[in-house]
């Protein structure tokens, strides 16, 4: 009797179909069709990768490579390596340390109040009433109006003989009279807070706006079963199902806080006494003002370090946890 190597003899019966067993299952290759998909999807990629790297990547290593030489924006002489100087001089300088407290300032303020007054607008027009519309755009729409724009109209409103010191004598009936809000240190930043605030809030609105659309509506319909309060269901249905929005808004109002510059340079040129004066409004005067270019790449390049550690800090706090 022989023993057969291709497995059990299969006898077919009379009437009965067999099915032909699939062999080994290889790798196919891929097609015309995928291969002209990956060729089209990297032709669409092109311009952004081309301009990332003109405008990012390279400014980025030209800062990076400046910060170590003397070099200067208009100079007859060439630049040389100067090693640690600059950042020597960074460290010593008081107005670069006022800088930091003033960002560190603004961050602090901005960031709560701006991501919980755009939250509880969000939650008032997430709502299927008459009316929502209108007021999504006009929360919205000093978003889409210029910066420099809503700086200088922001000026006019601040002057000592302003709309609001006007309204504010009116409704006081002349007992006070308000200041002049971008010339006095202790006022020149709270007045732009106050500005960037309004400004920016109706973007990160829609941010929460999109995130609360994400939640089932029926967790809510069995809350509402249950006999759950408004508070309970936005503590343990709403809150919960933000975590992923929230971390983006905490994420890019630090970042837009700490590269606060539009709203001072137009205001208030840093000052009055450097009480309004930033890291990125240093920089800028420093490599175009000043003609420091050196100088200029080593305080972005501080820059640089301290928002990627913040955005660390902040990604490693607002991870989700497993």
């Amino acid at each position: 009797m022989t023993t057969s190597t291709q497995g059990p003899s299969i006898i077919p019966l009379e009437g009965v179909a067999i099915a032909k067993l699939p062999g080994p299952v290889g790798r196919k290759k891929p097609n015309r069709s995928y291969r002209h998909e990956q060729r089209s999807g990297l032709a669409m990629l092109a311009p952004a990768i081309v301009l990332l790297i003109l405008f990012i990547l390279i400014p980025a290593g030209l800062a990076f490579g400046l910060a170590f030489t003397n070099a200067r924006l208009i100079s007859p002489y060439p630049a040389t390596f100067a090693g640690l100087d600059n950042f020597v001089r960074l460290f010593q300088d008081a107005s670069f340390g006022r800088a930091l407290l003033n960002v560190a300032y603004f961050a602090i303020v901005v960031v709560p109040l701006q991501a919980g007054l755009a939250l509880v607008m969000a939650l008032l027009i997430n709502t299927r009433i008459r009316g929502t519309t209108f007021f999504r755009t006009i929360y919205f729409l000093p978003v889409v109006t210029s910066m420099v724009v809503v700086s200088l109209l922001w000026v006019f409103l601040y002057r000592e003989d302003g709309l609001l010191n006007v309204l504010l004598s009116k409704a006081t009936f002349g007992l006070v009279t308000g200041p002049d809000w971008l010339g006095e240190t202790a006022t020149a930043m709270p007045a732009i807070i106050l500005m960037s605030v309004w400004q920016g809030v109706g973007f990160h609105m829609i941010i929460w706006l999109s995130g609360l659309q994400t939640i089932s509506a029926e967790l809510y319909e069995a809350a509402d079963i249950d006999g759950v309060s408004r508070w309970q269901k936005f503590r343990y249905i709403t809150w919960p199902g933000l975590r992923a929005t929230r971390s983006l808004i905490l994420v890019t109002i630090t970042i837009a806080a700490l590269s606060l510059f539009t709203q001072v340079s137009v205001m208030t040129q840093g000052g009055p006494l450097d009480s309004t004066t930033t890291v990125v409004y240093q920089a800028v005067e420093s490599g175009f003002r000043q003609q420091e270019t050196s100088y200029a790449s080593a305080i972005s390049l501080v820059f640089f370090v301290i928002v990627l550690i913040i955005s660390a800090i902040q990604r490693l706090l607002t991870r989700e946890k497993v």
